[in-house]
């Protein structure tokens, strides 16, 4: 891959890890805030209504944080110059697809494989 098109990946990478750091803040922030420490529900359907958003909360802040994970791994590989190379077979990563998704470490034969097997 030419260094200008992983230029162009790592500032896209880097567009993306810092919005996605502004969204895991700004979900840090709503959990924080609607702790349900400032009021006491009258209801049991409130109190389970409450939970639920909290849970909910805590979910999509894992899963962006995992995100970022794949985000920063992906950087390191353009840093170590592997970018865009499947991590299992070492062919090439398609452009479309990291186009579609930056920080696909794998090529799409064997990401449709791993999700198949529950892997991904």
């Amino acid at each position: 891959m030419s260094r200008a098109n992983l230029q162009a990946y790592r500032q896209l990478l880097l567009g993306k890890r810092a919005e996605m750091l502004g969204d895991v803040a700004a979900l840090e922030s709503d959990a924080k805030t609607d702790s349900g420490d400032h009021f006491s529900p009258e209801h049991m359907a409130d109190v389970g209504s409450i939970n639920y958003e909290q849970e909910f909360t805590l979910g999509l802040m894992e899963s962006e944080r995992r995100m970022l994970s794949e985000i920063d791994e992906a950087i390191m590989r353009i840093d170590a110059r592997t970018y865009g190379v499947c991590m299992e077979t070492g062919k090439p990563i398609g452009k479309p697809r990291l186009d579609a998704k930056p920080w696909a470490k794998y090529c799409i034969e064997v990401a449709r494989e791993k999700e198949r097997a529950g892997k991904l």
